[in-house]
């Protein structure tokens, strides 16, 4: 019935607090009272309806009498009876009709809100605290940050002391009044609920017999440990380390051992600026017994600290650890806490000045891991034969960060191996075990980690091989050497990295542009990661890889940004041995290998044939071959204009330049490749040459045919006439007569042919330039410009324009220095240099001997004489010389390279 009412805060406006009226029935229900079936006439009494102007307070004493009672004899129920308007009631901290069990995490009075219920008038700046005498100040402050506070906020202490623990809940009573729970003959009792066993504790602080003969001499809890502040331990005004100092501030205090003098001296200013400063001597030098009435310590007989006093999970990390193992097994140079904490002077790592400070610890560790140290003695005895870990570690990317860069947060020794736990990485408990290395790493690079996580690599998948490893951050990135990852030296790196576990997709990447100018030394070329991501490597069939459909434009597009839909066509990693799979790169090689062997081979016979017929009959070419050299003033006849030379010079230094970049692209497996290339700044430069020498030599072709056509004009001949005429390079049937002439003469069987201006091998290196310029000219800009050409071919054109560039480029450059060569220098009648091409000029006879029917045509034209010209002077001739012979070192060299990788490769 009474809800009817006071369910409406409507009724109440006219009062002062009309919260203070209002009462729903969940709250009534939800009640300790209403869960026992109170009405609310059961504390509210003399409320007859109509209710009257001033109603009486409930009384909980009715229930609660001897809470009650206490409270009325309590300083807060004193100071309500002398009417003080702060004095808390019972609603003040039970509330009004909401009161709860105080085991309920709903009440107010739940042991995890009593400080805070207390702390509304006893914190720093209430009310109460300002007008009130209250002996203790910052008393929630202090609490907080007691041992007792952080049992409870910290760590979920619900046992942990709070105020009510100590000052009773209802019967509070100054420290003064012999009945307060406080008071000094009542604190030992008032601890003791909680804290047991208090003789034996101090016992090596307080003699045994005086808790039974003088009880009153023993200091109370209080003393020591301060109210409101209490820690682990606390000593008022260090008296305990008095007695200590007594001795050991003198620094002539020494002792014997082992026929070693070690000094007893204690810096008691160095120890009280240290970590322990305010720690008494007795908490760590535990068999120390200021309670003796004869010495409080024997020097001779003392124990080692125990420090897991205080520190018990570092030192149980310790013993389970390496280095603990070993200082078990008796190892002399094994680590003790003391070899990287100071005995005395302990500091804290945070401090510059601690050996354990970030800075410092590189240093610290390198005492016993350097190279020579006992450390590092003891990890090549058991096979380690890595680098020295400490200059390793000192050169990384870490070791730089935080030497040269002085970045404190950058990782050291123990944050990879902890600080004390360190074990093998072949335990499985180790932070650095194989299995633990990523959670490890992921300390400081958090995100990488979650990238990892989601890889293809994660080592934590459910469907990961069992038969092998999978790589985790130590494969790739090393663990002392760890380098910075935009450097080239890592980025070249990483593809012998991944090629350890991928090695059949390695070995096509290394076939392919990016792989060869990559073994070039460029470090900008895409690698592994560039196109199948870093840490986030997944399946190229999940939609999320960066090799997926939906992203691989995307992925492409980062190093080639015109790339489109064909374009990412290209095939990575095929391989022209397989016809199953990639039939078009196949038949290309092999259609490129039968062109570059059948053509060679012909070659090679008829230059063999050739030297048969010229070594069986010398009679037909010494006397030729001794008019090659003129007499001083004789007249030369003039074979080439200068246009003519100056193209074939230009063509000539653009071949050399495209074939030794070509070369070493081409076999940038071989050493000598990587020398060459790296010799003129790499493949940087390498390419740029390639790129300018075809420029160079489609601008000689093109500069070539404007002047054929401009001879044709001059002519008056058709273009039929002036293609087929006795004086083009164009081939005719003439040449075929004469290559046929030519065979029968090789083996006795006919005279020598009757050569014109152009002979058949000549117009066939005449023709092996347009051919070139078609076959190695178009595939060189479709790889140039390979964005551009993919709007229309589809990417697997790419390879295909690879095998035809390369190839063809291998038959051109194999067919100038060998058997162009013989006809320019090792022919028996031109050796050992035919000159003819730089000079321009050769003597009647040898153009008699050589060219007998373009002879015979200038004579019966009467043009000779208009041909004829003066010889250049010796010091030209011999610059020509020089150059040629020069060229032919270049040349024969580059064919030896080129032989030497063939062989070494194949065979």
């Amino acid at each position: 019935m009474c809800l009817m009412c006071h369910e409406n805060e409507a009724f109440f406006a006219g009062k002062e607090d009309p919260s203070r009226y209002v009462v729903t029935r969940e709250v009534h229900e939800g009640s300790l009272h209403g869960a026992r079936g109170l009405l609310c006439t059961d504390c509210h009494r003399g409320m007859a309806f109509p209710h009257p102007e001033t109603p009486q307070p409930a009384d909980c004493s009715v229930c609660h009498n001897d809470q009650t009672t206490q409270h009325a004899a309590s300083l807060h129920g004193q100071a309500a009876a002398r009417g003080d308007p702060l004095a808390p009631s019972c609603s003040d901290c039970h509330g009004t009709h909401d009161i709860r069990a105080s085991s309920d995490p709903r009440a107010m009075t739940y042991v995890f809100g009593i400080p805070q219920l207390c702390g509304r008038c006893h914190q720093e700046g209430t009310e109460v605290s300002r007008t009130r005498d209250i002996p203790q100040d910052q008393i929630l402050q202090n609490y907080s940050m007691s041992i007792h506070g952080e049992g409870m906020y910290r760590q979920g202490l619900t046992v942990s002391a709070v105020c009510t623990s100590c000052h009773t809940s209802h019967f509070i009573l100054p420290h003064t009044d012999r009945r307060s729970s406080i008071h000094e003959s009542n604190v030992a009792a008032t601890c003791t609920q909680c804290h047991t066993l208090i003789e034996q504790v101090h016992q090596q602080v307080i003699e045994g017999r005086l808790w039974e003969e003088e009880p009153h001499v023993i200091p109370v809890c209080v003393d020591c440990h301060a109210p409101h502040k209490v820690r682990r331990v606390f000593y008022d005004a260090g008296a305990a380390n008095a007695d200590c100092m007594r001795c050991h501030s003198d620094p002539q205090l020494t002792m014997e051992r082992d026929g070693e003098t070690i000094s007893l001296f204690v810096d008691e200013l160095a120890y009280n600026a240290s970590k322990h400063g305010g720690t008494g001597c007795a908490q760590c030098h535990a068999d120390v017994t200021p309670s003796r009435t004869e010495r409080a310590c024997v020097t001779s007989v003392a124990a080692n600290v125990d420090c897991a006093i205080c520190h018990a999970g570092p030192v149980d990390d310790y013993t389970s650890g390496m280095h603990g193992r070993l200082a078990a097994q008796g190892v002399p140079e094994a680590p003790t806490c003391l070899d990287c904490h100071d005995h005395h002077a302990t500091q804290d790592n945070i401090w510059p000045t601690s050996p354990t400070f970030a800075r410092n610890v590189p240093d610290l560790c390198a005492g016993c891991h350097r190279e020579g140290e006992p450390a590092a003695r003891l990890v090549r005895k058991e096979g380690y034969e890595g680098p020295d870990i400490v200059n390793s570690y000192v050169m990384s990317i870490h070791g730089k960060g935080l030497i040269e860069s002085g970045l404190v947060v950058t990782a050291t020794c123990p944050s990879c191996h902890t600080p004390h736990k360190e074990l093998p990485p072949t335990d499985p408990e180790s932070s650095v075990h194989r299995d633990n290395i990523a959670s490890t790493c992921g300390i400081c690079h958090h995100g990488i980690e979650e990238e990892y996580a989601s890889s293809i690599h994660w080592i934590g998948r459910e469907d990961a091989p069992a038969d092998r490893e999978l790589p985790n951050c130590e494969d790739c990135h090393t663990s002392h050497t760890i380098a910075r990852t935009g450097l080239g030296d890592f980025r070249l790196t990483m593809m012998n990295q991944c090629g350890r576990c991928h090695e059949e997709e390695s070995e096509t990447f290394f076939d392919t542009f990016h792989g060869k100018v990559s073994r070039l030394g460029d470090a900008a070329a895409a690698k592994c990661y560039d196109c199948h991501g870093t840490h986030n490597i997944r399946p190229v069939t999940d939609v999320e890889s960066t090799l997926s459909r939906r992203n691989i434009v995307e992925t492409c597009a980062q190093c080639h940004p015109g790339a489109n839909r064909r374009f990412t066509g290209y095939l990575t990693h095929a391989t022209h041995h397989d016809p199953h799979r990639y039939p078009y790169l196949f038949w290309t090689f092999w259609g490129m290998t039968a062109l570059l062997v059948g053509t060679l081979t012909f070659a090679t016979f008829h230059t063999l044939a050739w030297l048969w017929r010229l070594w069986r009959s010398p009679e037909e070419w010494v006397f030729a071959r001794k008019r090659r050299e003129p007499a001083p003033g004789e007249r030369l006849y003039r074979r080439f204009t200068t246009f003519e030379r100056s193209l074939h010079l230009v063509m000539l230094l653009s071949f050399f330049v495209l074939a030794i970049t070509g070369m070493t692209l081409k076999f940038s497996y071989m050493g000598w490749a990587q020398v060459l290339a790296g010799a003129v700044g790499g493949f940087a430069t390498t390419g740029v040459l390639h790129r300018l020498a075809a420029i160079t030599l489609i601008t000689v072709f093109l500069i070539h045919l404007g002047d054929v056509y401009r001879r044709k004009q001059a002519s008056g001949m058709t273009w039929k006439e002036f293609i087929f005429s006795d004086s083009s390079l164009i081939f005719n049937r003439t040449d075929l007569r004469e290559f046929v002439a030519s065979v029968r003469w090789f083996f006795g069987l006919g005279p020598r042919p009757y050569y014109g201006r152009y002979t058949y091998w000549e117009k066939f290196d005449y023709f092996a330039v347009f051919w070139g310029m078609f076959i190695i000219g178009s595939t060189g800009l479709l790889l140039w410009f390979p964005e551009f050409f993919t709007l229309l071919l589809p990417g697997w054109t790419v390879n295909v324009a690879t095998i035809l560039h390369s190839d063809e480029a291998l038959l051109a450059v194999a067919f100038i220095f060998t058997v162009h060569f013989f006809n320019t220098h090792f022919r028996p009648d031109k050796f050992p240099i035919d000159p003819v091409i730089f000079t321009g000029r050769i003597t009647v006879d040898e153009l008699k001997h050589d060219k007998p029917r373009e002879y015979e045509q200038l004579v019966r034209a009467r043009r000779l004489e208009e041909h004829m010209t003066h010889q250049y002077p010796l010091k030209l001739q011999r610059v020509f010389k020089i150059f040629g012979f020069a060229a032919l070192a270049v040349g024969l060299g580059l064919i030896f390279l080129i032989l030497y990788s063939m062989l070494t490769t194949y065979l």
